[in-house]
């Protein structure tokens, strides 16, 4: 059994709660980076003159590596001290915000995007497990509670906020901005005591590498797709690499003692529905956040302050539905909850095809606020419910890959989605441009790839005569929202598959409880009575791959 410890006390005691402000400062950082990003977008693009398919990376590679190394950066925190790897992954989060602040080309910006998500990966796992050093109890549910909270608003505020600062600073402060708050933590160095597990394993760097590969490869060969074609040399071999490599990352996680993705747990009907649950979630969910603001500034003309607060609709719901799904769970049982989010959410898909140019914000009001009330339900039970479905000895292990899983599903989604829309709209666009006098009249998918970045002026404006270019812009902006509303009718499609499906798996089964496992796993309480497991889940699952939870003490 591993043990959690702390490093020897010198000096002055070290107040708990500036281990909390530390966490909770920086933890908001990084869900802020994915959705303020999306804003941004349209004009990192028109400043930095980028194409789509590299415009993607600024959030893909964010994303990638994010997800690609969290297992790894938790295990790598219980061999060198978990406050180590908390600062040094915040810095280099900022670090790589302030490059990507002053690059000078969209490649720099891509590269530094990715540098930052390493630097997230390092600290958030990191950061639980201090939380779960320093505080016990009771007050460690609480600490859990704000940090969980803090996630949530750099998730539902990014747009708002990102909105604001590049209408009125430009596309450079939403980088910068995060890039000061970051070194701004690292201020809080000696008030934050080192703890480490004095029996962890080493770092699985095969299934790192691997698993990350794969997760690369995957979304380059769908990012390139629409720009290459689907059978090109680069789509091809990049999806194919994707596939062998995921079957290594297989094959080596199955060979090592203490793997850092116990494949096991797949398995086991309630874990992988709930893994399937928040995949399925965040399918339309994550690309939503990152496109739609596109879709506004290039079709509505709205500015990026006006998209963000629109988009809003859709996130801030997500703040306030997780404490009402909890508070439900006396009256409605958890696997009840969840399979009708997934379906609420394909309703407000589908109901979200009233999406039209001009239509203004009212008529998509509805189901938008729908979309993110499924998701809040979701946020706010799948944490507990994935750790309470394993036994307790494992709930490390399970928290650490359905993290994993919401992560390297939220990239997967996003490029996706993100190929679809824009092969979708080069559909639509296919021999409507060419009565048009400009030289965009046969270059459909140079078009589409102006729309999918936010940006219909830099083609419209080339139309001649002047008269015609309303003319242009309506048939553009009509093919642009026919892709999005075959993409969320996709999405809604898929919704209600993957509802019957989870349905099934999560079906309570004679003579166990509601997350009783195959394994004898014990009945446990509603997820609104099981934050401490969560917490010490969570703080495990940032401390090594496989590790057994105990009780860790207080500094």
């Amino acid at each position: 059994m591993s043990r959690s410890v702390a490093a020897p006390r010198t000096g002055r005691p070290r107040p708990p709660v500036l281990t909390l402000v530390a966490v909770c400062l920086a933890s908001v950082l990084f869900p802020l980076s994915i959705t303020g990003t999306s804003v941004a977008l349209p004009s990192i693009g028109g400043d930095l003159h980028s194409g789509l398919s590299a415009l993607q990376w600024a959030v893909n590679g964010y994303n990638l590596t994010f997800a690609g190394f969290i297992l790894a950066a938790g295990s790598l925190a219980d061999l060198v001290g978990r406050k180590r790897v908390f600062f040094s992954g915040t810095a280099l989060f900022g670090a790589g915000a302030l490059v990507a602040a002053l690059a000078g080309n969209i490649v720099l910006l891509d590269l530094a995007r990715a540098v930052a998500g390493v630097g997230a990966a390092a600290a958030l796992p990191s950061g639980s497990a201090l939380l779960a050093q320093v505080f016990e109890g009771k007050a460690r549910a609480r600490a859990f509670g704000l940090f969980g909270t803090t996630v949530g608003l750099g998730l539902a505020l990014g747009p708002s906020v990102s909105g604001v600062l590049v209408t009125a600073l430009g596309w450079r402060s939403v980088f910068l901005v995060p890039a000061a708050l970051a070194f701004a933590v690292l201020l809080l160095i000696p008030f934050v005591p080192e703890s480490r597990n004095e029996s962890a394993g080493r770092v699985d760097k095969a299934g790192t590498v691997t698993f990350t590969g794969s997760l690369v490869l995957f979304v380059l060969g769908l990012v390139e797709a629409p720009q290459a074609g689907w059978t090109a040399p680069v789509t091809l071999g990049s999806l194919a690499g994707a596939v062998v490599l995921l079957a290594v990352f297989v094959q080596v996680e199955r060979r090592q003692r203490q793997p850092m993705f116990d494949l096991g747990l797949l398995a086991r009907p309630k874990f992988l529905g709930l893994c399937l649950t928040v995949v399925v979630i965040v399918l339309g969910f994550s690309p939503l956040v990152v496109y739609l603001p596109s879709y506004f500034s290039a079709v509505d003309g709205l500015s990026a302050q006006q998209a963000g607060l629109t988009i809003m609709m859709l996130t801030g719901p997500t703040l306030v539905f997780p404490a009402i799904a909890a508070a439900l769970t006396r009256w409605v049982p958890v696997r009840v909850q969840l399979v009708a989010a997934v379906l609420i959410a394909a309703v407000g898909y589908a109901w979200l095809t009233v999406i039209a140019p001009g239509g203004g914000a009212l008529p998509i009001l509805g189901p938008l606020m729908l979309i993110g009330a499924a998701v809040g339900i979701s946020f706010g039970l799948l944490d507990g419910a994935a750790v309470s479905s394993v036994e307790a000895e494992r709930a490390g292990m399970a928290a650490g890959m359905f993290n994993t899983m919401r992560l390297a599903g939220e990239a997967a989604a996003i490029a996706v989605v993100g190929s679809l829309l824009v092969t979708f709209t080069q559909s639509g666009l296919a021999g409507r441009l060419g009565s048009y006098d400009t030289p965009y009249a046969n270059q459909p998918d140079r078009v589409a790839d102006l729309l999918n970045q936010g940006d219909l002026a830099t083609a419209a404006d080339t139309v001649r005569p002047k008269a015609a270019h309303d003319a242009f812009a309506a048939t553009a902006s009509s093919a642009y929202t026919g892709a999005l509303h075959t993409m969320l009718w996709v999405l809604a499609v898929v919704g209600v598959i993957a509802a019957v499906l989870i349905a099934v798996l999560l079906r309570e089964r004679r003579g166990r409880g509601e997350w009783g496992a195959e394994a004898g796993v014990a009945d446990v309480p509603d997820v609104a009575d099981t934050s401490d497991v969560a917490a010490d889940a969570e703080a495990e699952s940032g401390s090594g791959a496989g590790a057994e939870p105990v009780p860790v003490q207080a500094t």
